[in-house]
């Protein structure tokens, strides 16, 4: 098998976990020290974490430049999480594929960037990559409608993109449940910005199965306990959201 192919296998194998029933905690790297980046990432292993994530920021669409295609290259090398990359930038088409080169898993794009979101869907699936769409607080769920079927993810941003340590938006809540209720048992509800032990219980209950958390797990004292803490407050939060 040559590396290409087997780096596709590799990638499928880690798709089909993602679609495995129960909650997801997706530590980002924004907020890791990336001068111990490998130890932290081992860190949030042993806690059982599954999906590892990334922002990709271009100063353009957001307000804040952050890492690229190195970094996603560099990390990939260091450990075998899911890989879920999630592009704020104005160009996911162009930068589809040294991501997915790099070792993106599952790439997210935004709604607002796009008129013709099926023409990026198209070509991501052509790169064997995972689809995620995002949209942003201001932005209605009937904006990513049409193109609902067609992806892995769906991702919330419950802050305003564009940096870490944000306070949770509460009225996006309604447009998760909204969501929630449109989404395959195969699809993934991601929610990223102020994922925390006071609110992760509330968009739990609400529909999400995909929490990033960033600040919450690496400002921790341990942020392999408090992986595993989340994990542990999500679960409760859904099954008693599902009496």
């Amino acid at each position: 098998m040559t590396s290409t192919s087997q780096a596709r296998t590799d990638r499928s194998a880690r798709l089909q976990g993602l679609r495995e029933p129960g909650s997801c905690i997706a530590p980002s790297i924004l907020s890791a020290d990336f001068t111990r980046l490998g130890e932290q990432i081992r860190q949030v292993e042993k806690a059982g974490a599954r999906v590892l994530h990334m922002d990709v920021m271009d100063g353009h669409f957001v307000p804040n430049l952050s890492i690229g295609v190195p970094v996603v290259q560099s990390v990939r090398k260091c450990t075998d999480l899911l890989l879920d990359v999630h592009l704020m930038i104005t160009d996911p088409l162009f930068y589809a594929e040294p991501f997915a080169t790099a070792g993106a898993d599952l790439i997210t794009f935004h709604i607002e960037v796009t008129a013709e979101p099926m023409r990026v869907i198209d070509r991501l699936r052509q790169l064997g990559a995972g689809v995620g769409i995002s949209l942003n607080p201001g932005t209605p769920a009937s904006a990513v409608a049409a193109v609902l079927d067609k992806v892995d993810l769906v991702l919330v941003m419950t802050v305003w993109p564009g940096f870490g340590g944000q306070k949770f938006m509460e009225p996006t809540l309604d447009k998760i449940r909204a969501i929630a209720g449109q989404l395959r048992p195969d699809q993934r509800l991601e929610v990223d910005g102020g994922i925390q032990g006071q609110t992760i219980a509330r968009v739990a209950q609400a529909g999400a199965d995909t929490f990033v958390a960033g600040s919450a797990v690496f400002d921790a004292a341990d942020p392999t306990a408090e992986v595993i803490r989340l994990q542990q407050l999500a679960e409760s939060a859904r099954k008693e959201g599902s009496r």
